[in-house]
């Protein structure tokens, strides 16, 4: 299953899920946690049932046939040894008069007895929801698309379903986000590359961080996870601490994660020992109580400069994500605007931070990445372990003019733009060939985005064949499609050649609607010219006449199957890829980093000094104009002055007739 068939996986599942709620009762919130515990679920079925084949082929023969299957068999496979009662297909087969709901209860609580990592973490209140729901939702996790799914695609569909449930409030009212967004999770991992020993996220909320720590070691690093981290996770809301553990779990990763508060606490004890720490805190939290001893005594603070006099929690946040690194160690967080330029005691622990040399990276981020909140926000890098010539400098990235639009309200990264980042991040580090790496990655990028579109664009002309609309403009020259495949099978094509690819691709309605327009203009010329006792004329008007209107319904048609197709997402995403590949080649023409007016600059800690030792980094790249260049500029300003002009003429006849009024 490619990448596309997994995204309208996903959109299928979420939407047959979310109409059954929408047509309940419950809120979101309610809705969570029972679905997210039947994916689990359909995954441990999957994965018992993929096992399983491999475990018999496995074992030996005995004078008694083959040996009996054992959960330490299923264990040594990645797998659970699921339960009877706890199957999917069990469940899926229950008779109508069975009761569904604790049906469902008790193959959770099988589960957890067998496995006790996952005791007291799985849901058992099924018997809240309609038992009709309930045997629909199973129906919908029990189709053969999701019953054939293998490798970590399960992990993918959990994931998206918690990012649903948070774009849809799930979970505010337990006090703050228990979900970062997939993009800026990439980031972090991309800039510190978490490869090996301890991985640390005190704030943990549902252990994004840990997953994809785990899909960086075996896509980039290509090694198990398990064997090449240990994840700790700290969370203080206990249904956050449930998500996290069915998350790692379902991904397959071994970790521990402890319900406790961060800010009185430090229950894993890894002051000093964490290879990499990755966190999203939550902002500003006040009424921290500092005077505990704990908090007065906290190693974990900076002595005498340590406790803010602030009332929240920001600076607390960044000195614990300091002092759990090692003499190597890196970490990447999220963190408020507001604490880049935090003055007083804030600045004074800034200041002590700064000149340790471990500040690495700052990176701004703009509005609308949070599903629960629009402000901005900066992510910090440090590494502790920074090569020389680099601990008096910081490297500064603004990216709140980067993003990709996913709706009105809410923004992400394109995996083109998180290219960029970390090339620029590797080039600072002393990479030489990072740009080029990058390059590289970005054209295989498009490459494959438009094998992907190709496939669709196929799959559609095979939908419309036959009709009068394929027979003319659909039907693409043959030299074009040849030349898209020439390009997608060479591997090498440069930027220019894959950008001429999206005539090709792109939306032929408005080429239809022209060729429309010429038609109705040749016909209304036609009329006022014929001779009406010209019998061949009527004639010849009556079959033009016919191919203008078969040509509107072929239209009508086209845009009804274009609509329903998967053509749009692909044209997109090829786009995207296209202009994230152009701007890189922009930005670093000769193939090496150079600071980039609006992007980013590489300062020293003078220059910080010397700006009251912010970290903003817009204080430092400078501003650069952003031009959309598919926005037509030219049009909307012919359209904004006729608009003025008719405005003006409004007002300048309400003026007359106010002062005729008067008179």
């Amino acid at each position: 299953m490619n990448q596309q068939q997994i995204k309208q996986l996903e959109t299928e599942l979420w939407a047959s899920a979310d109409n059954l709620r929408a047509n309940s009762k419950l809120t979101a919130a309610e809705y969570k946690d029972p679905v997210l515990g039947l994916i689990l679920l359909r995954y441990a079925q999957n994965r018992y049932e993929q096992a399983k084949i491999a475990i018999e082929a496995s074992l030996p023969e005995t004078p008694r046939g083959k040996a009996k299957l054992t959960k330490e068999h299923f264990l040594a496979a990645g797998a659970m040894m699921v339960p009877e009662q706890s199957q999917y297909d069990y469940l899926a087969n229950l008779p109508e008069g069975v009761g569904i709901c604790e049906a469902l209860n008790t193959a959770m609580r099988l589960i957890e007895e067998e496995y006790t990592d996952l005791a007291g973490i799985l849901p058992k209140n099924y018997q809240e929801l309609d038992p009709d729901l309930l045997r629909e939702l199973i129906r919908v996790f029990n189709k053969d698309a999701v019953k054939n799914l293998t490798g970590d695609v399960f992990g993918r569909i959990y994931e998206y379903f918690l990012m649903k449930f948070s774009m849809s409030g799930a979970g505010a009212q337990e006090g703050g986000e228990f979900f970062t967004p997939p993009s800026l999770v990439q980031l972090i991992v991309n800039m510190i590359q978490p490869d090996h020993g301890i991985v640390h996220d005190n704030a943990c909320g549902s252990g994004g961080m840990f997953v994809q720590t785990g899909h960086f070691i075996e896509e980039r690093v290509g090694k198990n996870v398990n064997e090449t981290i240990k994840c700790y996770g700290t969370e203080l809301k206990a249904n956050n601490a449930k998500l996290a553990k069915m998350n790692l779990a379902i991904h397959g990763i071994e970790g521990k994660v402890i319900e406790s508060n961060s800010f009185y606490s430090d229950p894993h004890d890894l002051i000093g020992k964490c290879d990499f720490v990755m966190a999203n805190p939550p902002f500003n939290v006040n009424k921290v109580d500092k005077d505990k001893d704990y908090v007065k005594n906290d190693p974990r603070l900076f002595k005498e400069v340590g406790i803010p006099k602030a009332d929240n929690g920001n600076y607390l946040w960044i000195q614990y994500f300091y002092h759990y690194l090692n003499a190597t160690g890196r970490a990447g967080f999220v963190m408020a605007s507001s604490a880049t330029d935090a003055g007083n005691s804030e600045k004074a622990i800034r200041q002590k931070l700064i000149e340790t040399g471990a500040v690495d990276c700052i990176v701004a981020v703009g509005n609308n990445f949070f599903y629960t909140r629009s402000l901005p926000c900066h992510v910090w890098f440090l590494d502790r372990g920074k090569r020389e010539k680099n601990r008096d400098k910081i490297l500064m990235i603004d990216a709140r003019n980067t993003f990709r639009k996913v709706t009105t309200t809410i923004n992400d990264y394109s995996p083109g733009q998180l290219i960029t980042f970390s090339a620029i991040m590797q080039a600072y580090r002393g990479d030489l060939l990072a740009i080029d790496k990058a390059t590289a990655q970005l054209q295989a990028l498009a490459i494959e985005q438009a094998a992907i579109l190709l496939e669709a664009v196929n799959e559609l002309r095979q939908q419309c064949a036959g009709s009068l609309f394929n027979n003319t403009v659909l039907n693409f020259k043959a030299a074009q499609l040849e030349l898209a495949q020439c390009v997608i099978l060479a591997k090498d094509a440069d930027y220019a050649s894959c950008h001429a690819l999206l005539q090709t691709f792109e939306n032929p309605v408005p080429r239809l609607s022209a060729l429309l327009e010429n038609y109705k203009s040749q016909l209304d010329a036609a009329k006022k010219a014929l001779d009406k006792k010209d019998s061949a004329g009527k004639k010849q008007l009556e079959e033009f006449g016919k191919l203008l209107r078969e040509l509107t319904a072929a239209i009508n048609a086209y845009q009804t199957q274009y609509r329903k197709s998967q053509v749009g997402e692909p044209i997109q995403d090829y786009k995207q890829a296209l202009t994230d590949w152009h701007h890189l080649l922009q930005y670093f023409p000769d193939g090496h980093y150079a600071d980039v007016e609006g992007l980013c600059k590489i300062v020293d800690l003078a220059e910080v000094a010397e700006n009251d030792y912010s970290l903003t980094p817009g204080r430092y790249v400078g501003y650069s104009i952003q031009v959309d260049e598919d926005f037509d500029y030219q049009g909307r300003m012919t359209e904004i002055h006729q608009q003025l002009d008719g405005l003006n003429t409004k007002a300048n006849d309400l003026m007359s007739l106010i002062q005729n009024v008067v008179l």
